[in-house]
């Protein structure tokens, strides 16, 4: 179905949001959209709503698998507001995933295992969120594609991601159990990449509770929420395999005359599975086999 309006979605057909879990994919541009829509549904998210501009239309191959909603993706502070406006209109407890076009989460044997039976296990965990890393993708030839996306084509790098304590502002200690993690194009070409947009840790599926709130960093009001495990023992991660900041860096005439390839020794062809994101610890599994 298609609704002119965020506000419309919410009054009319906000019921979907109880057959979680749901996925929000925010579209900023025409690039992948239906491959972005498959992948997710592939996967067994439940419901899938798509927030777009209203210029750019569902394609035709996926329009029957989400729920498309015009909204301004592009405006100041639109997703977050707009995530925490559709988990507000939810049930209690649904679990929710909010990612852009041209990204595809994998979780942990994601290719046997649906992201409700993932959910399911992180929540007997007593977990409410999930840590995921945005792992860039990028096209090995600019070449052939200079928008840097291909799926045939995808390549990221093998190394060079790196950790640091996140300090708490009114203490100056660092916060227990939160990291910030650094790597990938943002961190080859950080000259680029303003500082607050450097990082590339994401909490990206989290359950809606009265009072929660995604902020613009990618972090939630709830502290807990930000954490990577629990206090006993390691838990579930997850990567988003994203074009996102190969785009943009290719679009942004700031950049795209500086950067003629991606590619570098470390880069590794992306094989689309999730047993390579593990083998890079870009994911982990946790106590779940």
């Amino acid at each position: 179905m298609t609704f002119a309006s965020l506000a419309t979605f919410l009054a009319e057909d906000a019921g979907v949001l109880a057959r979680g879990p749901v996925a929000l994919v925010f579209v900023e541009d025409g690039v992948e959209i239906a491959s972005t829509v498959a992948h997710h549904a592939k996967i067994g998210f439940r419901e899938i709503v798509v927030l777009h501009p209203a210029e750019i239309a569902p394609p035709p191959e996926v329009a029957a698998a989400a729920h498309w909603v015009a909204h301004d993706t592009l405006a100041p502070g639109a997703v977050p507001a707009a995530v925490n406006a559709v988990a507000a209109a939810s049930r209690a407890g649904t679990w929710f995933y909010y990612c852009y076009n041209a990204e595809y989460l994998f979780f942990p044997f994601c290719e046997t295992r649906t992201v409700g039976e993932m959910l399911a296990f992180h929540a007997e965990e007593r977990r409410d969120a999930m840590l995921a890393h945005v792992v860039d993708l990028y096209a090995s030839d600019l070449g052939r594609h200079p928008d840097a996306v291909s799926l045939e084509d995808a390549m990221l790098d093998r190394s060079g991601y790196y950790a640091l304590a996140r300090p708490d502002p009114e203490t100056g200690h660092p916060r227990e159990r939160q990291l910030d993690f650094f790597g990938g194009l943002r961190w080859r070409f950080e000259e680029h990449v303003p500082p607050a947009r450097r990082r590339i840790d994401r909490i990206a599926l989290f359950r809606a509770a009265k009072g929660l709130a995604l902020k613009d960093d990618h972090t939630f009001s709830v502290e807990e929420y930000n954490t990577y495990a629990c206090p006993w023992h390691h838990n579930l991660t997850a990567a988003i395999a994203s074009f996102r900041t190969a785009k943009a860096l290719k679009a942004n005439p700031g950049s795209t005359f500086a950067i003629p390839s991606f590619a570098w020794h470390n880069s590794l062809r992306f094989d689309w599975t999730s047993q390579q994101l593990m083998d890079l610890g870009l994911m982990a599994p946790g106590q779940w086999f």
